[in-house]
């Protein structure tokens, strides 16, 4: 009885259809090639920026956009009026974002503020 059941058992499972037990298989493999053998970038494992971090950048990139901007009005390539109203624009933009970096700096820094008598301690 039981090497009858053992080859019914075996002719089941080699009956079964082979296309589906590999895609199986191959899915199984490419799961396990992704969890273990693909690195993240390093972009993803970099700390993430800061409000201040990117209005810092942002000031610095409207800063370059202004030295841009003196060279070519310098080199010809704008007329008076079109250089005047674009550095105003950039200018406005600059007190703007360094408006925003004192905000965010000013809220980092604030702490409660005391009288301090002569002898250091607060009243």
């Amino acid at each position: 009885m039981v090497p009858a059941l053992f080859i019914l058992v075996t002719f089941e499972i080699a009956s079964a259809d082979w296309a589906v037990l590999g895609a199986c298989l191959a899915l199984a493999v490419a799961v396990l090639l992704f969890i273990f053998y693909i690195r993240p970038d390093a972009s993803d494992l970099a700390p993430h920026r800061t409000k201040l971090d990117q209005l810092l950048e942002r000031r610095d990139t409207i800063y370059d956009n202004l030295r841009d901007l003196r060279f070519e009005y310098r080199s010809g390539k704008y007329s008076e009026g079109d250089f005047e109203a674009m550095k105003t624009a950039l200018e406005n933009e600059a007190a703007l974002v360094l408006a925003e970096i004192d905000q965010v700096t000013d809220a980092q820094v604030r702490r409660p503020r005391g009288t301090r008598s002569a002898d250091g301690g607060a009243q």
